[in-house]
């Protein structure tokens, strides 16, 4: 697992940036300027070479000016089994892709961990998600998923008027039961639908261990 601290890139930037990943893999090299303002619909080839500069001059590109595909990506696993992944530091609220100044790093994990596409990672606060055994300073893994769709008793992040937060989520006749997942669990709070936003369901929980075993040695006497 490849780890970095990049600074932190515009909208537009990232998916740039998401999209030279996503072409180089495909084809084995990368897209020409003009490509890339094809894709993003930008006609002047002098607003995506800005893009480009402003990439490399963040640590993300090395350019090399003279040649029309004269980009190299840095810090990123290329490989078709792998996938980069944005971590936040909290959860975002509106959109993943505006959300680039809560943006700590991005790691680089199999693609059988992030099987969905728009999976990121938001590092734990506290006792928000002590019920399932996670600690403060871990990271969960997200996944983009409709309500709908959801199974009953899944733990989700979301977001409504009062801010973001996470709960296990049960439809009821009534609406939504949204279910604690903090350590000291309270009464279920009955929801209307529309009133809540799913910003990701938890997959997955990263956690780096101490150095030193807790309880000292672990060889078998």
């Amino acid at each position: 697992m490849q780890t970095a601290t990049p600074l932190s890139l515009t909208e537009i930037e990232q998916k740039i940036l998401d999209f030279m990943v996503s072409y180089l893999r495909t084809n084995t090299y990368q897209p020409s300027i003009r490509e890339i303002g094809e894709r993003f619909g930008i006609r002047s080839t002098k607003t995506v070479s800005e893009h480009l500069r402003a990439l490399a001059e963040k640590g993300y590109l090395e350019r090399d000016p003279s040649r029309s595909r004269g980009v190299k990506i840095l810090g990123v696993d290329l490989s078709a089994e792998t996938v980069s992944v944005p971590c936040f530091r909290r959860l975002p609220t509106g959109a993943v892709n505006g959300a680039g100044d809560l943006l700590e790093s991005r790691l680089v994990i199999d693609k059988k961990v992030a099987a969905s596409e728009g999976c990121f990672f938001v590092r734990a606060r506290g006792d928000e998600l002590a019920a399932l055994g996670v600690e403060d300073g871990d990271l969960v893994l997200l996944e983009p998923v409709e309500l709908r769709a959801l199974p009953d008793g899944s733990t989700v992040a979301y977001e409504t008027g009062a801010g973001t937060g996470y709960a296990r989520v049960f439809q009821t006749g009534a609406g939504l039961e949204l279910h604690s997942t903090r350590s000291a669990q309270g009464p279920a709070d009955a929801v209307d639908p529309r009133s809540i936003r799913v910003v990701g369901r938890v997959v997955a929980l990263l956690r780096r261990l101490p150095e030193t075993p807790v309880g000292g040695s672990l060889t078998a006497h």
